[in-house]
Order: structure tokens, then sequence, then C-alpha cells
């Protein structure tokens, strides 16, 4: 998990992590309803799977832009997205 941005400010409240969950879902440079905003004690944790670091990187940055003084960790893992180099073969 790592930290994006934001510094000793309070945590954020519910209606910043709705912000934000409604930012990922509707901006249209966004469009992602695969991340997950968790509140904890010090900030919010993106929690989700996305299929690039580059996507990952431009979410992280849009929130960031949007709420530049919101504590925000990143557990947004990367999946394969292109075909499997190699055949599986199933017993």
């Amino acid at each position: 998990m790592t930290e994006q941005h934001g510094g000793d400010a309070a945590a954020p409240d519910e209606y910043v992590e709705a912000e934000i969950q409604r930012l990922l879902a509707e901006d249209p440079s966004v469009a992602e309803q695969g991340i997950t905003v968790v509140r904890r004690e010090r900030g919010l944790v993106l929690y989700g799977e996305v299929e690039s670091p580059h996507r990952r990187e431009e979410i992280l940055r849009r929130v960031a832009e949007r709420f530049p003084d919101v504590p925000v960790m990143s557990d947004i893992g990367v999946i394969r997205a292109q075909a499997p180099s190699q055949v599986e073969e199933l017993p």
C-alpha cells in the first residue's frame, strides 16, 4: 500500500468518501466502478484492480487533483489484461 498525498489533516468524513466514490464512477475520464473507497483513521484507502499501472496512476492523479487536502493511500492492484501466452492444460 502506498500513500499518494495529503498530510496531517483530519480524517475525511463520509461525505468526502462518497464524493470520491462518485468521482471514480461518474467522471468520464475515470469511469471506474471496480475501486472501493474505505475510510480509515488517518485518511482514505482505495482498493481494487485496474488493467495497467498507467490507469492506476491516472485514477490517483484525478483524486489528488480534486481532493488535494485528503490523505489517500492506494491498494489498487494491476491485473493482466492481455491474453495468456501459453495454453492452459486441464487434468
